[in-house]
């Protein structure tokens, strides 16, 4: 058993870990502490299933909020070494470790197993711990640096430990976290056991590695000794100009600088990096990558396991385009995202948080599918203050304004007509992109720290490999923010689990509409949602927002775009790729074709949502399980939404900060955090 002096772990030769402990130079089996912490919940102000419960709104001022801190590339260094010493001389076999540091952790989470890059120490996500932690099991596996374990004999190693975790808990994904030949491994164990249901985050695989790429990276460490420290560092100004000399001649030895580069910056961590990859090793490690990358690349075919891959954007040496897309094509549930800022090694970099990641992707899950519901986790202060941040320019813009209704019937200037305890269903008009989406949702986390769940189109959610629809990192701000696809399942969970949901009737249609269409509703005749609502006695909110005629003009919409071949080819393909919501519609309601219209910008004017008076369904299930009653709720509701509308319109006529330039005024008079004035809300 070995001792490390930072971080406190436990190890095992077998398939599941054991524990030891930094804070003496004995071990300790701490066991108990362990199974323990599994008792806990996660922290309950941001916790799984998208349910606040703290009475301070941690989302109001977000100015002074600040991501939680991190250790850095020096302590992973520091601890690093101490591993390096801990393995005392013997080179026997990889090991997995669990480290304490993570805490306590959700109910029923899963299991992740992290394979570590070339470095081989298991320390790679030493800066994800904590919030890895709160949703996951996490073991890591570590390679001492005298071991010489094939690859084939690794990938035993993880499939025992995949399969006899399996066995304990079938009905729970396992993750499976590897970089570089980590990666490799990963696809390898994934490959051999498509029974097992698996999620692969891969950072930066390797699945193409040869002799001939091999060659630079060589031909660098034979300029370096074996490995004494002490020479290294004496000598470090001459060995790190020969490196950069031969980084600058040489294009090929790239490949260096991305690998060891980062590394190589501060002459403080050569003596580290010398015991870590002393030459034997580092020539091992190298041998294995291509041992392991071949293994994957010949039975990447039959990996079933849903996949994320993410992609340095800088130092990119061991991939290329086509090594992407020959990914994209093999793996059937595979995406792949590229953080264009960050170098080789992604986890241990600033800005790269890996459960933000899984939670924009929407990759966290604890049971065999996705539960939109359960399985949200709340966004952090900071994720909150990050969404906030990019939706500042338009918010500045448009100044939106956000009237309610109490239940005295008075309209307020605030959310405070809001419920706050749900089910409460929000229905309400599309704008043009649903532009009205982000501010509304936003408003209602900062005021009233509620999150609105808002039912989106399954094009936000999924792609199919090759389709023209547009990126899934384009959507990641909603599904931070809790969109969940439109079905009727989701619908009733949502209702169910008392939740905040915002329902466009008019879908794709009045999101998309037409040129002089602005305010038109396009809601088909069914009035299932009211039905649905009154099952759960959720309080219907019907909501108008005006806005979008002052902020643009439409010069080329689907009419205009359907007559210009190119365009109408391509409207036809990505409809083709998504789903029609409204097969048994006919008419305008079933023109449901997307396309992106053509707009040009005018001098802003300003957002304007009116929430009108709640409709209570609690106590009406059976009179409302009638047709014709709940088709009577329906039309009151439509008759609102367009009441809120018209009323807006009417209203905004004599708002005299309408425009953008009084507003900039009573900005540089008041100061940048005033709230606007607005219309007189007294002659309601």
């Amino acid at each position: 058993m070995a001792i490390i002096t930072t971080t406190t772990v436990r190890f095992t030769d077998g398939t599941s870990p054991t524990f030891f402990s930094s804070a003496s130079t004995k071990a300790y089996n701490l066991h108990f502490l362990y199974s323990n912490s599994t008792q806990r919940l996660t922290n309950p102000k941001f916790g799984i299933g998208g349910k606040l419960k703290v009475t301070v709104n941690p989302y109001s001022y977000t100015e002074e909020v600040r991501p939680e801190e991190r250790k850095s590339l020096t302590d992973f260094l520091t601890e690093a070494g101490d591993f390096v010493n801990s393995d005392g001389g013997d080179g026997g076999p990889p090991r997995w470790f669990s480290p304490l540091e993570c805490g306590a952790r959700a109910p029923e989470s899963p299991l992740l197993l992290y394979l570590p890059g070339i470095d081989g120490t298991g320390l790679g996500l030493i800066r994800q711990h904590k919030r890895l932690g709160e949703i996951f099991d996490i073991w890591c596996l570590h390679f001492p640096v005298k071991d010489r374990t094939p690859a084939r004999d690794i990938g035993k190693l993880i499939e025992k430990t995949v399969r006899s975790e399996h066995y304990r808990f079938p009905n729970r994904p396992i993750y499976i976290v590897g970089e570089s030949i980590g990666a490799s491994l990963a696809l390898d164990v994934a490959a051999s056991n498509p029974d097992i249901d698996l999620v692969l985050i891969l950072a930066n695989p390797v699945t193409r590695f040869t002799n001939l790429m091999l060659q630079p990276v060589l031909a660098l460490l034979e300029i370096l000794p074996d490995g004494v420290p002490g020479l290294i560092t004496e000598n470090f100004g001459f060995y790190q100009e020969m490196f950069e000399t031969m980084l600058n001649e040489n294009d090929a030895a790239q490949m260096g600088r991305g690998l060891l580069g980062d590394f190589f910056a501060t002459s403080s961590n050569l003596p580290t990096l010398i015991r870590i990859f002393p030459k034997d090793t580092l020539l091992w490690k190298l041998q294995l990558l291509k041992s392991a990358s071949a293994s994957a690349n010949s039975q990447m075919d039959t990996v079933n396991a849903q996949t994320l891959i993410l992609l340095s954007g800088r130092d990119q040496w061991l991939m290329n385009k086509e090594d992407i897309e020959r990914l994209r094509g093999a793996l059937p549930r595979c995406e792949v995202r590229e953080l264009e800022n960050n170098g080789q090694f992604l986890f241990l970099e600033d800005g790269v948080d890996l459960v933000s990641i899984i939670k924009r992707a929407y990759y966290y899950r604890r049971g065999k599918s996705l539960d939109y519901i359960s399985d949200y986790i709340l966004p952090t202060p900071f994720e909150f203050k990050e969404y906030e941040e990019s939706q500042r320019l338009l918010t500045a813009v448009t100044s939106p304004v956000f009237l309610s209704t109490l239940k005295n019937g008075a309209v307020v200037r605030s959310l405070a007509g809001i419920p706050s305890e749900g089910p409460v269903l929000y229905v309400g008009n599309h704008m043009l992109l649903g532009m009205e989406l982000h501010a509304i949702a936003l408003h209602f986390l900062k005021e009233r720290n509620i999150l609105l769940r808002g039912l989106a189109h399954p094009l936000m959610f999924t792609k199919k490999t090759g389709s023209k629809l547009p990126d899934m990192q384009l959507y990641d701000l909603f599904r931070i923010i809790g969109a969940v696809p439109v079905s009727g399942m989701n619908f009733y969970k949502l209702l169910r689990s008392k939740a905040h949901v915002a329902l466009y009737p008019g879908g794709v249609r009045e999101a998309l509409h037409r040129k002089g269409e602005e305010y038109k509703l396009f809601w088909p005749e069914h009035s299932e949602f009211v039905r649905i609502a009154s099952k759960f006695g959720a309080k219907i909110i019907p909501f108008g927002v005006v806005g979008e005629d002052d902020l643009c003009e439409m010069v080329l919409d689907y009419d205009d775009q359907m007559k210009i071949p190119f365009l109408k080819n391509l409207i036809e393909e990505i409809t083709q790729d998504s789903v029609n919501l409204r097969n048994d519609e006919e008419g305008e309601l079933g023109k449901q074709d997307l396309h992106l219209p053509g707009i040009v910008p005018k001098i802003p004017g300003r957002f304007y949502a009116y929430f009108g008076k709640p409709i209570d369904t609690e106590g009406r299930e059976k009179e409302l399980n009638n047709k014709e009653k709940a088709h009577e709720v329906y039309l009151q509701v439509k008759s609102e939404v367009e009441r809120c509308m018209n009323y807006l319109k009417i209203k905004r006529e004599t708002d005299p900060y309408r425009n953008i330039l009084p507003r900039s005024l009573y900005y540089l008079t008041h100061g940048f955090s005033s709230q606007i004035p607005t219309f007189d809300l007294r002659n309601h």
